[in-house]
């Protein structure tokens, strides 16, 4: 009886020690596939992210422009107290109401009014085919739009707020950058 149980043991023994069948083989390749599938389709789309991080600057750099067009017009006499709202809030306002598209600034000089020239689209410098500026491109900035919202600031007078939301696409994805800050009647 002894040795019956000693080789039924063996034989259990050998079987547990044959390794892995090919089911076992396919399943493992297909989890580590899909495994490794998605960490490469994550760096892709963490790759593209990334890219878009210079039209972020742009549109930061876009935001603090047009709020610096908004203080130069009033320090330099071109805008009045009156004038700096968005048209439709009062009889004299200049300032664009609604989302506009990056356009250089028309005889008035003042960027965001309802007299910017639109033939003309933002533009930035970039390396040309060379890879160098020897030959730069423009690249035009047709993708970002420009939202300035002008209100006052409830119970205090002589001071509005000022946000300009600057809207973008990149890719597949689309961004936004808001900048607000307040301006008194006073420079």
């Amino acid at each position: 009886m002894r040795e019956r149980k000693d080789s039924m043991s063996a034989s259990k023994q050998r079987r547990s020690q044959a390794g892995f069948t090919m089911i076992e083989s396919v399943v493992a390749i297909a989890v580590l596939a899909v495994g490794v599938l998605s960490l490469a389709g994550m760096l892709a789309s963490s790759l593209a992210y990334m890219n878009t991080s210079q039209y972020d600057y742009i549109a930061q750099q876009e935001a603090a422009k047009s709020i610096e067009s908004i203080f130069t017009a009033r320090d330099m006499g071109q805008a009045t107290w009156s004038t700096i709202c968005n048209i439709g809030a009062g009889p004299s306002c200049i300032f664009n109401a609604g989302a506009t598209q990056l356009c250089n600034p028309g005889p008035d000089g003042i960027i965001g009014t309802a007299d910017d020239d639109c033939t003309k689209i933002d533009s930035i410098l970039t390396p040309g085919a060379d890879g160098t500026f020897t030959t730069p491109k423009l690249e035009p900035l047709s993708t970002f739009t420009r939202t300035i919202v002008i209100a006052p600031v409830a119970g205090v007078a002589n001071l509005n707020s000022i946000t300009v939301t600057i809207n973008y696409t990149v890719g597949r994805f689309s961004r936004h950058y808001t900048l607000t800050t307040n301006i008194s009647n006073f420079s």
